[in-house]
């Protein structure tokens, strides 16, 4: 029997912080108390020396690029990243090669998954403008959402059939999750700047192309549409202040029907950072202003966006490093996630119990995770454990992204992730990761 006794817990849950003892069995936490007594020599016991401790972080949005992008990533190698920075449970997108917008292509990674991750995994449906039967053809207890790109990004998903996203919108069960930029407009202001630049357009005009009003019109949109319908909306990486409005806080995340999640770059990088990190921080939708950005950790502190994530989208440094209109959008993130939100709390941005909150059980509420995402007797024992003051530097040497590249190589961060357990299995320990144990397919409770 696999028996882990973590003594000396600072424990972050649900709105609390208090010192406690976890007693691990299996799979699952099997008590929580003030004090734990080892039923030697069949437990593994862990003294965490007043550390932190907290429910692994569920990241709804990632690209692992498998299949068919593996020059970028796999799923073994950005979940091996991802353990290390504290996440035990991702969704990957569908816009993959080929896109995952059929069934028959979605048990394929389900398969992939099942054989390489190292944490728990699900994957997001593609919507297009013709699969609404595809869709509707799912066993919805099997997936967290159906995701919807409204604006064009890596891969051709673009959903602008304006009939078909109505359909959708009125006949899908689950959350629909969305990438909201109008794509006109994008269009109009990337001609602007080709006639003037060609390809070779700096870099530092990307948030002049895919603009806020790009943002606020899609996003809008979407909003409206949800409305109409009923649907159960979850809006992407909100980039923008303006597009805080659409959103509300004077309800409880479990009976809102419209909600929202911002990613690590746009609470981390403004636009005055192009100049310093150019390519290495292109990302759709665009880093935008540094009052977008504050706004943006006002909205979560008050809590109109619900969720934080990574959007970790690699691309290997070749392909960054091409001209503006060649070079794709995105970056590595899920191995940096935690580390990167808790210099926020370093800076006074946000609080520990609130990073929890956005982090861990906000995703398992809006996607009705079966038992994860808190601390809870009874529950995965997904845990992380982490020092809250042990600098250390990010260098090449140590990145575990398969593109081996970082926008925050020479960062110095103040926080250092010492255990990860997924499943009650030690996945990271002190920089060495256990390849051996694998994570589990996440289930809902529909």
């Amino acid at each position: 029997m696999n028996k882990i006794l973590i003594k000396n817990c600072r424990i972050i849950n649900e709105g609390e912080i208090f010192e406690s003892d976890i007693l691990i069995e299996n799979l699952k936490i099997k008590k929580i108390s003030s004090s734990i007594s080892a039923d030697r020599p069949n437990t593994n016991i862990i003294d965490a020396k007043g550390n932190y401790i907290i429910p692994g972080l569920i990241d709804d949005q990632v690209h692992f690029r498998e299949p068919g992008l593996t020059h970028k990533g796999n799923i073994f190698s950005e979940s091996r990243a991802a353990v290390a920075g504290g996440i035990t449970s991702f969704f990957e997108m569908p816009n993959t090669n080929p896109n995952t917008t059929t069934i028959n292509e979605l048990n394929k990674k389900f398969e992939i998954a099942k054989n390489n991750s190292l944490a728990n995994y699900s994957f997001m449906f593609g919507g297009t403008n013709t699969n609404l039967e595809e869709i509707l053809k799912n066993d919805l207890t099997q997936i967290p959402a159906v995701k919807l790109f409204l604006g064009s990004s890596t891969g051709n998903m673009l959903v602008d059939d304006l009939d078909s996203l109505e359909k959708i919108f009125s006949n899908v069960q689950i959350p629909i999750a969305a990438h909201c930029e109008d794509e006109q407009t994008i269009k109009n202001n990337l001609q602007l700047h080709m006639d003037t630049y060609g390809n070779n357009i700096p870099i530092n005009y990307h948030p002049k192309i895919r603009t806020e009003e790009a943002c606020f019109i899609s996003s809008s949109m979407a909003v409206g549409l949800a409305k109409k319908t009923g649907a159960r909306l979850h809006v992407f990486h909100l980039s923008t202040a303006r597009e805080l409005a659409l959103f509300s806080n004077n309800i409880p995340l479990k009976d809102k029907k419209i909600t929202s999640e911002v990613c690590i770059h746009h609470l981390t990088f403004s636009d005055q950072d192009y100049d310093k990190y150019g390519s290495k921080i292109k990302w759709n939708p665009a880093i935008k202003t540094s009052n977008d950005r504050e706004m943006l950790w006002s909205g979560l502190n008050n809590d109109l966006i619900d969720v934080i994530a990574t959007d970790h989208a690699p691309h290997t440094i070749e392909e960054k490093n091409n001209s503006y209109t060649k070079c794709p959008s995105g970056g590595p993130l899920v191995q940096h996630s935690l580390v990167s939100i808790l210099e926020g709390f370093h800076n006074d941005k946000i609080s520990l119990e609130k990073i929890i909150e956005k982090m861990c059980h906000n995703p398992a509420i809006l996607f009705d995770i079966k038992k994860r995402g808190y601390i809870r007797e009874g529950y995965y024992a997904d845990l992380v454990i982490f020092n809250l003051n042990d600098s250390w530097k990010v260098s090449k040497e140590n990145l575990l992204y398969k593109c081996l590249w970082s926008p925050f190589e020479n960062k110095v961060f103040k926080s250092r992730i010492l255990y990860t357990f997924v499943n009650g299995n030690i996945v990271y320990s002190n920089g060495i990761i256990n390849d051996s144990k694998l994570g589990m397919k996440i289930k809902f409770n529909r």
